[in-house]
């Protein structure tokens, strides 16, 4: 190792997909949750209710989205205090630059302003000074350089997606449950994803099809090994604990995979159903019950009376088809011996 790879090790500076694509997307996921996810929660119910105050403390929250994400990236990051802090003004800053795109801009200049500062951290006498300036002078000189950028090319990406869905809702309803169902089960963030493309409308409907398909699919097919616990950590925690079993044995992925390709049509074809409320509830999935939810608000923030249809939807596509048809495909793959007792066992 020479010695600017010393110095990097010693600042705490790892660059690495790991580090950048999972730690950070995680953490920002996370950032999203609570402040934009659980603000719209609040605000929403704060709405419906007639109090003022819980409507305003909701809108507060949600404001703080660009500067909690930020903060949450600098923490998987591992940056110092200084650092960390510093990461409130880069936050707002990009996020409010990048417009549609904000969370994928906050990623991205989070991601430099924060090695940026770390590697000129406690390297001065003049920490105090040095550090922050930095920090803010890369984060928000960045945010206001390429952040727009980044929100076009993201909005414009997420428009395709969404116009391609309501063009051809079989199709990508199966492509778009699929893949985001997947990226829910890896070690990566689906929410994030769909915040940073700004996943809504039918194609955020397909989203959360393939994020519950995942979820409720695994805690259904598994119950025999996992029980209550089980059922309850995988159908409102992350199917992502699945993973070990996946690495171990892959074929038992092919249910819950199989299952959002069918859900994600019905979805789009079928339930016409639609994610217009925050784009991360697309890839929430039934953790925290945080995809229905934002389904469900999403009827309301756009004065949408639901019909009985709408009900039967959402509750059909986000928690009893999976429950029932995960379980069943996996029938025939235990028979062939592709699946067996204690493969889907959590430890």
């Amino acid at each position: 190792m020479g010695k600017f790879g010393t110095f990097l090790k010693r600042q705490n500076i790892e660059i690495s997909a790991k580090r950048y694509g999972i730690d950070a997307l995680g953490a920002m996921a996370q950032g999203l949750f609570c402040s934009l996810l659980i603000g719209t929660i609040i605000k929403t119910l704060g709405s419906q209710l007639g109090v003022t105050w819980l409507t305003d403390l909701g809108q507060a929250a949600f404001e703080m989205a660009g500067p909690a994400m930020a903060v949450a990236i600098g923490y998987a990051l591992k940056a110092s205090p200084m650092v960390l802090f510093s990461l409130t003004a880069v936050g707002w800053s990009a996020n409010t630059q990048g417009g549609a795109g904000g969370p994928l801009a906050v990623l991205i200049v989070a991601i430099i302003a924060c090695e940026c500062g770390k590697l000129v951290s406690k390297t001065t006498k003049v920490d105090i000074l040095v550090t922050p300036a930095v920090t803010i002078f890369v984060g928000v000189g960045l945010s206001m350089l390429i952040a727009p950028y980044i929100g076009i090319a993201a909005g414009w990406f997420g428009e395709l997606v969404r116009e391609t869905t309501t063009l051809h809702p079989f199709w990508m309803g199966v492509l778009v449950s699929v893949l985001v169902g997947i990226a829910l089960t890896l070690p990566i963030s689906s929410a994030a994803i769909c915040a940073a493309l700004s996943l809504t409308g039918l194609s955020g409907g397909a989203a959360v099809a393939g994020c519950c398909a995942q979820m409720v699919g695994f805690a259904a097919m598994s119950f025999r090994e996992n029980r209550w616990g089980g059922l309850v950590s995988q159908g409102l925690g992350t199917s992502m604990l699945q993973m070990p079993n996946i690495i171990k044995n892959p074929r038992i992925w092919i249910a819950p995979i199989l299952t959002s390709a069918i859900t994600g049509p019905l979805a789009t074809c079928l339930f016409k159903l639609e994610m217009n409320g925050a784009a991360v509830n697309s890839g929430m999935g039934t953790c925290g019950m945080c995809g229905p939810i934002g389904v469900i608000t999403g009827w309301f923030d756009n004065g949408v009376t639901p019909s009985v249809m709408d009900w039967v939807g959402v509750s059909l596509i986000c928690i009893v088809l999976p429950a029932v048809i995960c379980p069943l495909i996996n029938l025939p793959l235990r028979k062939l011996g592709w699946v067996k007792d204690g493969d889907l066992k959590l430890t």
